[in-house]
């Protein structure tokens, strides 16, 4: 674990909180506005890994370990469908390899970490997780111990998507329909991004990643999933440095 002082080097001169156990409920009470997203996908999958013909120990097993939502509802359809191992194991690559985009966001933050906190907040690293830890991460308000702040974070949702794998597990053909619950899940992501558009180049990804993410919607393995997430980096970069070229040359 990082030093206090090393942690303050990095933050100046920025408010310092209270403990590492403010850090952590702090980060738990960020995530339970999403649970409310989180919650129906997470039961929809149980139900859905159980009627794909897994067993209901291996289906909450899946949650346990490898824990992320897409890749597992995935795997549970592909197991389903008589699917080759290879081609399960390969497309449940492909449509995670969004989180090393994560990685790579958080990585400045994370450096001065000992490595059982990197592979322990690396483990808890999903959408949600980034979406709210980041936020925390570039605010004026950072303390000594961000770190607490991301394992409040995750084991906030952990938790909550190993019960809501158990519950859908447990009543099966008796939730309504999936369609309907599941379409909280993108209005979570919708509010997750909207506040965060505060200049032009964030503008240009979200636009241009939503819009490749409806043409390549069709594309085998989900590989729209990552062509949506290069191309609206691609967009916002572009923008950025359109951006700062004109103002320069001003």
């Amino acid at each position: 674990m990082s030093s206090s002082a090393d942690v303050q080097s990095e933050a100046g001169a920025l408010p310092r909180v209270a403990s590492r156990g403010a850090e952590f409920l702090a980060g738990v009470q960020a995530v339970l506005p999403l649970l409310l997203g989180v919650a129906p996908f997470g039961v929809i999958y149980g139900a859905l890994a159980l009627g794909a013909g897994l067993p209901a120990g291996t289906a909450q097993a899946m949650s346990a370990v490898v824990f992320a939502g897409s890749a597992q509802f995935v795997i549970a359809q592909l197991v389903g469908g008589g699917a080759p191992v290879l081609v399960i194991i390969l497309t449940a690559f492909i449509v995670n390899v969004r989180h090393s985009l994560y990685s790579a966001s958080m990585a400045p933050y994370l450096k001065r970490l000992a490595w059982p906190w990197k592979i322990v907040l690396s483990y808890l690293l999903t959408d949600e997780a980034y979406a709210v830890v980041i936020t925390r991460y570039m605010s004026a308000a950072t303390g000594p111990y961000p770190h607490w702040f991301f394992l409040g974070a995750g084991l906030g949702l952990w938790s909550c998507w190993q019960v809501c794998t158990a519950a859908g597990i447990f009543l099966g053909a008796q939730l309504p329909d999936a369609g309907l619950l599941g379409f909280a899940l993108p209005l979570t992501f919708i509010a997750l991004v909207v506040p965060a558009l505060k200049d032009r180049a964030s503008v240009a990804a979200a636009v241009t990643a939503g819009i490749m993410s409806i043409v390549g919607g069709d594309l085998p393995l989900k590989l729209g999933l990552v062509a949506a997430a290069l191309v609206g980096i691609a967009g916002g970069v572009a923008v950025e440095w359109a951006t700062k070229r004109f103002s320069g040359s001003r």
